[in-house]
């Protein structure tokens, strides 16, 4: 059969379309895109996050700069590895949004994440950073303390999990908390607001991430 004019063309183009979506494919792919719009990290501290071999997570990394979705620099013996651009997260964000709404069994499985009825906020982002401005609210990042230096949801105290129970004196009773952490897949809040509601605290878990705060047009703020 004779190919038609300019059809050589155009699989050239999907083709190279096509390469984003491969890179993508991958469940560990998209768990450390996810963990790389916290901000760079090193090999190392990618494998221990995404729970998979330190020469796993090379590969992994390599599919994902042949698709030009993160790069790395060299700092000494190490290589810290981002997201080459905001769009990446973007990406992230859209694919994950498109599965929960397409997906029943994403939706089961998300339903699942919530223990009690109230644990998620029911405020939208503007009246959430309001209240966070007025003091009327505690905003908790949980993530570990170089994610909230790159970026963190404006107002928000850096505790992270791993130094919760030492620091509960420093979160009051008196104010409700809403906990957060990488996004709606990330436990660390869900763990958070689990432990803090135990110990007396009034604490709801933030779904939202920086990534989902940035694509739906929030303000984020960074330490200097």
């Amino acid at each position: 059969m004779t190919k038609k004019p300019g059809r050589e063309v155009k699989n050239l183009l999907y083709e190279q379309v096509a390469r984003i979506g491969k890179a993508v494919s991958s469940p560990k792919r998209l768990e450390l895109i996810e963990i790389l719009c916290q901000g760079e990290k090193k090999v190392e501290e990618l494998a221990a996050a995404a729970d998979i071999s330190v020469k796993l997570t090379s590969a992994h990394l390599k599919e994902l700069k042949a698709a030009r979705l993160v790069e790395g620099r060299r700092e000494g013996k190490n290589i810290f590895y981002r997201v080459v651009d905001a769009q990446v997260a973007d990406l992230w964000v859209m694919l994950r949004a498109l599965a929960e709404e397409r997906l029943l069994e994403l939706q089961a499985a998300m339903r699942d994440l919530v223990t009690r009825p109230g644990e998620l906020a029911a405020m939208n982002g503007k009246d959430l950073l309001a209240q966070a401005k007025r003091g009327e609210v505690l905003v908790l990042d949980v993530r570990p303390s170089d994610e909230y230096e790159t970026a963190h949801l404006p107002y928000a105290r850096s505790i992270p999990l791993a130094e919760l129970k030492s620091r509960l004196e420093e979160i009051s009773a008196d104010k409700p908390v809403v906990a957060y952490c990488r996004g709606p897949f990330c436990l660390m809040a869900k763990e958070a607001v689990e432990w803090l509601n135990r110990k007396g605290r009034r604490a709801v878990r933030l779904e939202s991430g920086v990534a989902e705060w940035r694509a739906q047009g929030l303000p984020l703020a960074v330490d200097d």
